[in-house]
């Protein structure tokens, strides 16, 4: 099967699966024809993903296909944003049919939770790697931006973070199956949300016009909540008992060598939660409740915006510094 009968057979039957909003030619010509929505402003990111580095060579292909486009929508949903398009570039070592049939059926499944379509791409032949082009859309002027923090503001974060932590704990012990023995049921959590983590965009859409600013933590809570003070230039206070961090890093043994408080700054730098940390006047507070009880989603406040730079523990002052993934 070659480059082309590749395409034919998997990604041109993965494009079929969404929604179709504003494509009036996709796969199978040079460029895609797309109509933006009216009255709408375009929201656009690049995320690539390499074998080793953001996943591990053992995760399944359904995970890696999953993953790799909620780690982009995850951006749109920072921003507010409605998912329409994608493009996919993938770089494959060989031409393992069950693998990428695997693949696409990872990224089926968010496909059809979101409505995105897949509107072309590249395939190649390397090692293993995934760049994915996401197109959103916003009402003209509403997008969330990292640069709207305001002093005074709260801080809140949804979910649970800490299971990226735990999961990539997991697997570079080579746990990496839903069945293993070794794991409980936070464990189990763990490792499912650190492989297909769930993109916020119902609850990024539903913070416009409340949300001052927003980001998704992907590098960790501390390094993502810097980009948004640095953005706005303010600081932040935070409390970190009020941050809901995943039981798979508190009370189950993966981390038992260490203290409370150490689990809990792991958890906050650790990044790949791909939740939503973002800052709202305290006059919204009985509007994130509401979002929170609709969406059965966790909320929580976890400090205030404050003058300065940096961020500080609430009580004794001390700088939290984030200490999230780099590359470089």
């Amino acid at each position: 099967m070659n480059e082309f009968e590749l395409i034919q057979a998997y990604f041109s039957t993965l494009a079929s699966k969404g929604t179709g909003r504003g494509v009036e030619l996709g796969i199978g010509d040079d460029c895609a024809i797309l109509n933006p929505p009216a009255d709408s402003q375009l929201v656009v990111s690049t995320d690539t993903l390499i074998a080793g580095v953001h996943f591990p060579q053992s995760t399944s292909a359904f995970d890696i296909g999953f993953k790799s486009l909620a780690v982009n929508l995850s951006d749109l949903a920072a921003m507010g944003a409605n998912p329409l398009w994608f493009t996919l570039c993938i770089t494959l070592p060989d031409r393992n049919t069950q693998w990428i049939e695997g693949l696409c059926d990872g990224m089926a499944e968010l496909i059809q939770q979101t409505g995105i379509q897949l509107v072309g791409g590249d395939t190649t032949k390397g090692p293993l790697s995934i760049s994915i082009h996401v197109t959103g859309a916003v009402p003209i002027g509403q997008a969330l931006k990292r640069s709207g923090a305001r002093v005074g503001d709260d801080v809140y974060v949804s979910g649970v973070i800490g299971h990226g932590a735990a999961g990539l704990k997991m697997a570079l012990s080579r746990v990496t199956t839903p069945d293993d023995s070794r794991l409980d049921k936070r464990q189990l959590d763990a490792l499912h949300r650190f492989n297909r983590p769930q993109p916020r965009i119902e609850l990024g859409v539903a913070l416009r016009g409340i949300a001052t600013s927003c980001i998704d933590v992907s590098d960790g809570l501390f390094a993502d909540l810097q980009h948004v003070l640095s953005a706005s230039g303010v600081g932040a206070c935070l409390a970190l008992v009020s941050i809901s961090v995943s039981e798979a890093v508190i009370a189950s043994t993966l981390f038992s060598d260490m203290s409370e408080r150490e689990k809990r700054l792991l958890a906050c730098n650790a990044g790949d939660d791909y939740e939503l940390c973002f800052t709202a006047s305290e006059s919204q507070r009985g509007s994130v409740a509401v979002l929170a009880a609709e969406q059965a989603l966790v909320i929580s406040r976890i400090g205030r915006v404050v003058e300065g730079a940096s961020i500080v523990e609430e009580g004794s002052g001390a700088e939290l510094v984030g200490l999230g993934y780099q590359h470089f």
